[in-house]
């Protein structure tokens, strides 16, 4: 292949190494950037006329050949070559079969590297956009979950050891206040990527009288770049959503740990649906949460997308350098892998089915109302360091006797100390020990009922903001 036919070959004699030419080729990587591109080329187009730096009716015919190709694109017709380096030379060159050397018009007063860096921010608006709605879809099922099992009792853990009773509701809506502050990254990341680079050129701008804010305009950004060296040089914005990601497939991660444990026998407190679990290739009574073990799984290469990401810029000097294009496979396979998991988890807390009697039966056990028990005689005047030893000597006693906390009687704490009085049986009542937890953010029945008003509160109002950035 001639090196005339690239947009730099004009500097060199002689043709280039067929593998370093694939070598060097993002298009396979940034191909789906191709809506992007198109849109971005429209508006630079509409205001290189505006300018006056490229007849009205050649732009016209530009911007009706870039809506060309996007119908091509959209329609699977169009035909990628295999010499184009990037999807902005894949546009480029079909736009001028199409419209002829006007096409080369559109070029004028940009660069790749303000134009990629466009493409990238007008991508990560998009994505983001995307995840929100995915995780605002989890939230409200999670929502709508706990609200469908208010009252339903469980063994809270610490350490994975059984500690104290907690409403099934208070453990979903846990993941769902997860959940909303990884909106609130994904929402920071949008805003990050919401300002123009378009107009930089390579790194020290143009001679163009361009309107760069009309073009934010036309875009939907919010801002223009304030300094064109670190406009082509700045990927935070991508550093942000891969971030985001990794919290928020993090946080998905810790999830479906606990619907794996949920669902195993030893627990029993759910029963994945079918459509969410696998069997075995040898072992018929087999029904694996496979699904909830792959979102755990990949939380590892979404970590690794970051890290990877991070990596690839610490060392870079200004402004643009070539190796900033391995800078969108790691964010796109993190955006791909959250989008997806996001979904699953959905699909799976949706469709389970919530063992009640098994989930209150397990909060019977583990001598969870010590707690109760030990400020009950704190309440009545007793040191909590000596209440705590007191207890604590009750619950090896129950050990060695085979008995649960509920089991024994008046008498018995009596006998363990003199401040138990014929009421204490109360602190050991799973349903009161529940409600007895009054303060703000605790497992008390009202409590948890003022935080499920308050959690879908939380979603409504990121459910605003998604559909007034979606309409812009």
């Amino acid at each position: 292949m001639s090196n005339a036919k690239k947009p730099w070959g004009g500097r060199f004699e002689s043709s280039g190494d067929a593998f370093a030419e694939e070598f060097g080729a993002s298009l396979p990587v940034d191909k789906r950037m191709a809506e992007q591109d198109i849109r971005g080329s429209i508006a630079h187009a509409r205001m290189l006329a505006a300018q006056g730096i490229v007849p009205v009716d050649e732009a016209t015919a530009i911007v009706e050949g870039l809506l060309q190709v996007r119908a091509e694109i959209e329609s699977g017709s169009f035909v990628f070559d295999t010499a184009d380096e990037d999807i902005h030379m894949a546009v480029e060159r079909r736009l001028t079969s199409i419209v002829g050397n006007v096409g080369g018009k559109l070029h004028t007063a940009r660069s790749r590297n303000d134009q990629v860096a466009l493409d990238a921010r007008l991508y990560a608006k998009d994505a983001t956009l995307r995840l929100v709605g995915a995780g605002n879809a989890l939230r409200a099922t999670l929502i709508e979950r706990a609200g469908e099992h208010m009252g339903a009792v469980m063994p809270g853990y610490t350490h994975l050891q059984k500690a104290q009773p907690v409403l099934l509701s208070h453990h979903l809506l846990a993941y769902s206040w997860m959940l909303s502050r990884d909106i609130t990254r994904m929402r920071h990341a949008f805003e990050a990527a919401d300002v123009l680079p378009l107009g930089s050129a390579a790194l020290a701008g143009t001679t163009f009288p361009l309107d760069r804010q009309a073009v934010a305009d036309d875009l939907g950004f919010s801002a223009v770049s304030a300094n064109s060296m670190d406009s082509v040089s700045d990927r935070d914005f991508l550093l942000d959503v891969t971030y985001a990601c990794a919290v928020a497939q993090m946080h998905l991660s810790r999830l479906c740990e606990e619907l794996i444990l949920w669902s195993t026998e030893e627990f029993g407190f759910i029963t994945m649906d079918d459509a969410w679990s696998t069997g075995s290739s040898i072992m018929p009574q087999k029904k694996n949460p496979d699904f909830a073990e792959l979102v755990r799984g990949k939380t590892g290469r979404v970590i690794g997308d970051l890290t990877a990401l991070l990596v690839t810029l610490k060392s870079l000097p200004l402004a643009y350098n070539k190796d900033m294009q391995e800078d969108k496979e790691p964010a796109f396979d993190a955006i791909d892998t959250l989008a997806d998991s996001l979904r699953a988890v959905d699909g799976m807390i949706a469709t389970m089915s919530v063992n009640v009697d098994v989930m209150r039966q397990g909060a019977g056990g583990g001598f969870m109302a010590a707690t109760d028990l030990a400020d009950y005689l704190a309440a009545h005047g007793m040191p909590f360091r000596e209440a705590h030893e007191v207890v604590g000597r009750l619950v090896l006693a129950c050990e060695r006797e085979g008995k649960t906390l509920q089991e024994l009687s008046v008498q018995d704490l009596e006998d363990a100390s003199s401040v138990f009085g014929s009421d204490a049986l109360e602190a050991v009542d799973l349903d009161k020990i529940v409600a007895r937890r009054v303060t703000a953010g605790g497992t008390g029945h009202e409590r948890v009922a003022e935080q499920l008003a308050q959690a879908a509160e939380a979603l409504e109002a990121d459910v605003i903001w998604l559909s007034e950035r979606s309409a812009e």
